[in-house]
This record gives structure tokens, C-alpha cells and sequence, in this order.
């Protein structure tokens, strides 16, 4: 049973825009944190960006700070991800994925689930 669900993917230009959506109203877990990361054929999935979901600490990755925005309401059951001046280097597989307690955000085996992931491709 899948219960988180990406959308918002898709293929944008060079320095656009992209906004990604993580809901989450089919979990029946409590979240302590969730995150976003990404993963190209070939390589290990990489931490994005995380955001924790009672007090809304967020976390970047260095490659995305500034550029990136993670945000939820909880009341929606959302977790978003606002992603501005797109490159290139950004096209990948984008997996939410939530952790049922506390600890380090940046490793994906610290999360218990995970969403089946949307493609966004950035052309140069």
C-alpha cells in the first residue's frame, strides 16, 4: 500500500521553475521528519532537502540551499517542494519519503517509507 504519493514532475528549461507535492493523507503513521531526495540511473539516491513535521525545522543539501524551498501543511497532509533556477545537474527521480523518528535527515535508510517518485528533467 502506497502511502505517499508524488506529483508535480515533468521537464522544464534551464533556470525555470517546478513545484513538487509529497501527500501524505494515506499514511497511518505519525511523521517526525520528512524529506525529499532524488536518485539518476546509476547512482545512490541523494539527500535534498528535509523539513520536520511538528515544528518545520528544514535542512538543505548545500547543492540545492538557496535555490530549493521544502515546506508542509500539515493540515493538507502535504509536503511541497518548491525547486527555482533549474539546471541541468537537477534532473533526476525525486522520492519523498517520511521517518517515524528522531535522527540524522540525510541518510535514506533512516526513512521508513517512501513514495514511488516523480521525473524532473531540466534541459540546458
Amino acid at each position: 500500500q502506497v502511502q505517499l504519493v508524488e506529483s508535480g514532475g515533468g521537464l522544464v528549461q534551464a533556470g525555470g521553475s517546478l513545484s513538487l507535492s509529497c501527500d501524505t493523507s494515506r499514511r497511518t503513521f505519525s511523521i517526525y521528519t520528512m524529506g525529499w531526495f532524488r536518485q539518476v540511473p546509476g547512482k545512490e539516491r541523494d539527500f535534498v532537502a528535509s523539513i520536520t513535521w511538528s515544528y518545520g525545522n528544514t535542512y538543505y543539501a548545500d547543492s540545492v540551499k538557496g535555490r530549493f524551498t521544502i515546506s508542509r501543511d500539515n493540515a493538507k497532509n502535504t509536503m511541497y517542494l518548491q525547486m527555482n533556477s533549474l539546471k541541468p545537474e537537477d534532473t533526476a527521480v525525486y522520492y519523498c519519503a517520511a521517518k517515524t523518528v528522531a535522527g540524522t535527515a540525510m541518510i535514506p535508510t533512516s526513512y521508513n517509507y517512501w513514495g514511488r517518485g516523480t521525473q524532473v528533467t531540466v534541459s540546458s
